[in-house]
């Protein structure tokens, strides 16, 4: 998609419609091909006299960094989102996944929400900036980022191992989630991401006697597959009531009715907490990933032979680690919860740091609290991981900050890699106007 002299300059101006552009090019990743989404970026970005850089480890799936000058008076923020997304094949869409149409106040599509409307709202207010002759407290920084959805190999990973000097003196970042609207008891939350769990994947090998299928046995591997599976599937590893997480479910309870007040507090004591999450309804699978250390099974691997009773069974699970826990303390807890008999081996650990540095929250709550009288900010503990663990390593703090104004009944995390993603119109004007404030305010931190 080319983009022609003129006819994108104002684009800034209409977030929604940028969104639009963003999502119909097909960024699917694998395998990815984000080269003409970011060469339109870029485009948009030369119009408006603004310089940028291209960084590839492969010339297919480049990313992108500009940056606007401040007047010096607070460090450079960094504002990045990746314009890759994950597949939308196998899934019931009523909506072209990559037509971005637009029906029933609603934009459609892959990344609609995850994350091409972040990218749209943080370049709407990046190029709004500069149209606006204005100087934010320090330099600005905006990088678009191939490869989120592939653990940032080409992306984030790569940039910051090969060229930390990027971004040299940066402190706090704006990336995704959070700032979205949660409705509860006729009360608006608005989660601001402060820290996110660490990845930890576990291969869990299960033994047993092998044979031939003819001569079914007791007690086989397939046996004890179907034991660990169960036992994962019923039970839960320890409550554990991080900061970040206790600072949440304060926030909430003391800003709703008082039954629903005691309820959230008696999550904040382990002993309870497991009797309390199956009472919460859907709300019980997010708090239930922000309160433990997880482990969730997701391939399972045997010899493909249809004849042969296997003595050795291969699990993948999908290890997700609270800040200030590390990888023995998930093998610990495994191996309490299905025994010592199954042998546990780490195959990958993405550290994150254990406390948060939260200079700049009060000034993004504000923005918040401000955009929509009434409502309340809260911080979050993500329970997936983004593009900021690898930000981390270099002192940077993210914040998940893509505002969304969202109506009651609408479920966010249902379109995050889900069908029929979606957001509404007006919600990217909101963020846009949000992130915009930001940048004028980013100097306020402590």
């Amino acid at each position: 998609m080319a983009v022609s002299a003129g006819a994108t300059s104002d684009l800034w101006q209409r977030p929604a419609e940028l969104l639009q552009h963003l999502i119909r090019f097909d960024t699917t990743n694998p395998p990815g091909n984000e080269r003409e989404c970011i060469a339109f970026i870029e485009g948009l970005l030369r119009e408006a006299g603004i310089e940028s850089r291209l960084f590839a480890r492969d010339p297919e799936r480049p990313n992108l960094i500009a940056r606007l000058p401040g007047r010096g008076a607070a460090p450079p923020l960094l504002l990045y989102g990746h314009v890759d997304v994950v597949s939308a094949a196998g899934q019931a869409w009523t909506h072209d996944p990559f037509a971005a149409e637009l029906r029933d106040g609603y934009i459609w599509g892959r990344g609609a929400i995850d994350m091409k409307s972040g990218v749209a709202m943080m370049l709407s207010a990046f190029l709004r900036v500069k149209a606006e002759g204005a100087e934010p407290p320090g330099d600005v920084l905006f990088c678009a980022l191939a490869d989120e959805e592939a653990l940032g190999t080409y992306g984030a990973e790569w940039l910051v191992r090969d060229h930390p000097e990027q971004f040299a003196g940066v402190r706090y970042a704006i990336g995704e989630f959070g700032g979205f609207t949660t409705h509860q008891a006729g009360r608006r939350f608005y989660p601001i991401q402060v820290a996110e769990k660490q990845v930890c994947t576990v291969k869990a090998t299960v033994r047993g006697a092998g044979g031939h299928g003819s001569m079914p046995m007791r007690g086989a591997a397939t046996a004890r597959l179907a034991e660990l599976l169960e036992t994962l599937d019923r039970r839960g590893l320890p409550v554990h009531v991080t900061p970040v997480t206790r600072d949440m479910l304060t926030a909430m309870a003391s800003h709703l009715p008082t039954a629903q007040s005691l309820v959230i507090r008696q999550l904040l004591r382990p002993g309870l907490a497991g009797l309390v999450l199956p009472r919460l309804g859907p709300r019980a699978r997010m708090l239930n990933a922000v309160l433990r250390n997880t482990a969730t099974p997701t391939i399972v691997e045997t010899p493909k032979k249809f004849n042969v009773i296997p003595s050795e069974i291969e699990v993948t699970l999908d290890g997700r680690i609270l800040p200030g826990f590390g990888p023995d303390d998930l093998l610990r807890e495994l191996h309490a919860l299905i025994g010592d008999d199954i042998e546990l081996e780490v195959l990958r650990y993405d550290p994150s740091p254990a406390e948060p540095d939260l200079g700049l929250f009060d000034a993004l709550r504000d923005i918040l609290e401000r955009a929509d009288p009434g409502s309340v900010a809260i911080p979050l503990l993500m329970a997936g991981v983004t593009d900021g663990r690898y930000f981390g390593r270099l002192g940077i703090q993210t914040y998940g900050f893509t505002p969304l104004r969202l109506p009651a009944g609408f479920d966010f995390w249902s379109g995050v890699h889900g069908s029929d993603e979606r957001v509404p119109v007006d919600a990217i004007a909101f963020g846009a106007d949000a992130i915009r404030t930001a940048l004028d305010r980013f100097g306020e931190a402590a």
